[in-house]
């Protein structure tokens, strides 16, 4: 019985982890759509989630990675998505496919995540700590991205140039879709620019 207890905690640790950093972002998307950028600090974010400042400091560094946390983790999600494509696909043919299933499976976004989008966009220095959490991602997505181009490419430049690129038209697509959300879909956007920025790595 106790051999069972043993096996069961670190899941339900890592469980209650998951919880208490999910708290943390979530209060801190609270405080920046109630209270705006200026008030957006390392101990409102912990007050507001109800555990201390140390609490928080073994969660995340900083207030930019708890309010980025959606981020990182949906970024994480699509580079699963993009493992789990077939290993024959061509690279950029793959990022493209995992992208397509990633917009399906979160479906439509809700009215909460457009106001939030808008607001990081009207403020520089929330936009430019979005770009950095971005710019991290990126390295992940081109160990990906090189692995599938195999070792005839012993250069960096490619995988990290495409890596780069497919974020970039994904989130000059957003952009764009933000500024008039009524005449297309996201998706349907994305996937045009993607094509168009594709062609240079066919």
């Amino acid at each position: 019985m106790s051999a069972i207890t043993s096996d069961a905690e670190p899941g339900l640790r890592e469980r209650k982890k998951a919880a208490t950093r999910q708290a943390l972002h979530e209060a801190a998307v609270r405080l920046l759509m109630e209270h705006g950028p200026e008030k957006l600090t390392v101990e409102a974010i912990a007050d507001e989630a109800g555990v201390s400042r140390r609490t928080f400091s073994n969660y995340f560094a900083n207030k930019d990675e708890a309010l980025f946390h959606g981020e990182v983790t949906r970024m994480r999600q699509l580079a699963a998505m993009l493992r789990s494509r077939p290993a024959e696909e061509a690279p950029w043919a793959a990022l493209c496919a995992a992208a397509e299933d990633f917009c399906r499976q979160v479906g439509e976004l809700d009215p909460e995540w457009f106001a939030r989008s808008r607001m990081i966009r009207a403020h520089p220095s929330l936009l430019a700590a979005q770009i950095q959490t971005f710019a991290a991602m990126e390295r992940e997505l081109s160990a990906e991205v090189a692995a599938r181009l195999g070792p005839s490419e012993t250069s960096p430049v490619r995988a990290r140039l495409m890596s780069a690129t497919f974020l970039v038209v994904l989130r000059v697509s957003l952009t764009i879709w933000l500024e008039h959300p009524a005449d297309v879909h996201y998706w349907d956007l994305a996937r045009e620019s993607l094509a168009e920025a594709g062609r240079g790595f066919a």
